[in-house]
């Protein structure tokens, strides 16, 4: 069932308020969301990548940015961003998007891989299935895949902002009526709040710019083994953006999401320690 059209969405602003412009930061000479498609293209299963802004005036270099590069991208709604990643796979004739934020440069593509690869191995089983529900992997490697049928559906029904704003919490919020698959990192390890490989804050982006620094030059397709490596031998990287460690949106809708049981465990576990 690998003949579906899979087209991957990267959605990508500039008005960060924590760090405006972060996409466009510089990475090893090229701007970070450059950088984090160099990634996302490694992937043997990824073929088809939009960029989906939106069509706010302090997007447009993103636009112009994608236009010298010769990428496609798609121009909507600033805070719809549900709708935004729908219109992509209605003008794409899309039969299955991956969502992957651009706030994750260091994202492994053997794990874009791993979670595409079970959704097509189960594609009758699943509608929906993410790494993120439980999320095990360190923050950063978030992937996400679900049937046009499935977004469609999300599309026409969920009226929340935050569902909106976010994308998927209509599908997974609601396990009777999606079916909802997961990847886990088969370590059996859970770094997803213990280790912080995003971008929201400027101390994530001089991480992010420390571990290209290190590994870019050595081996370009560095992945996770190799950043836990250089952490394990320079600690003091770890310890750059230590202080944001295990820092979610979820943390604005906590009284609303039903089905973030195991993050609201750990933050629990946290504040208590």
């Amino acid at each position: 069932m690998n003949e579906i059209k899979i087209v991957t969405v990267v959605q990508a602003r500039t008005s960060s308020s924590r760090l405006p412009n972060k996409v466009l930061l510089s990475i090893k000479n090229k701007p970070l969301l450059l950088r984090m498609l160099e990634r996302v293209q490694a992937s043997k299963y990824v073929k088809s990548i939009v960029i989906a802004t939106s069509t706010d005036k302090e997007d447009n270099p993103i636009e112009k940015l994608c236009k010298e590069n010769n990428l496609e991208y798609y121009r909507g709604s600033l805070n719809d961003l549900l709708d935004r990643h729908y219109q992509v796979a209605k003008q794409y004739n899309a039969d299955a998007i991956v969502k992957i934020p651009s706030d994750c440069p260091l994202i492994d593509p053997t794990v874009i891989d791993k979670v595409i690869k079970h959704f097509l191995d189960n594609i009758d089983k699943y509608d929906f299935v993410s790494n993120l529900h439980p999320a095990t992997y360190p923050d950063g490697n978030d992937v996400e895949i679900m049937s046009f049928k499935t977004i469609e559906t999300a599309w026409k029904e969920a009226s929340k902002d935050f569902e909106r704003e976010h994308t998927t919490p209509y599908i997974w919020e609601d396990k009777n009526k999606f079916r909802i698959g997961n990847v886990e990192w088969e370590t059996g390890l859970d770094y997803s709040t213990t280790h912080r490989w995003t971008i929201d804050y400027e101390e994530d982006y001089l991480f992010i710019k420390t571990v290209y620094d290190e590994l870019f030059d050595i081996n370009p397709n560095f992945g996770i083994n190799d950043i836990l490596n250089l952490l394990k031998e320079k600690p003091y990287i770890y310890k750059i953006n230590e202080k944001h460690l295990g820092k979610y949106w979820y943390e604005n809708h906590l009284d609303e999401l039903n089905n973030i049981s195991e993050y609201k465990q750990k933050r629990e576990f946290k504040n208590n320690d």
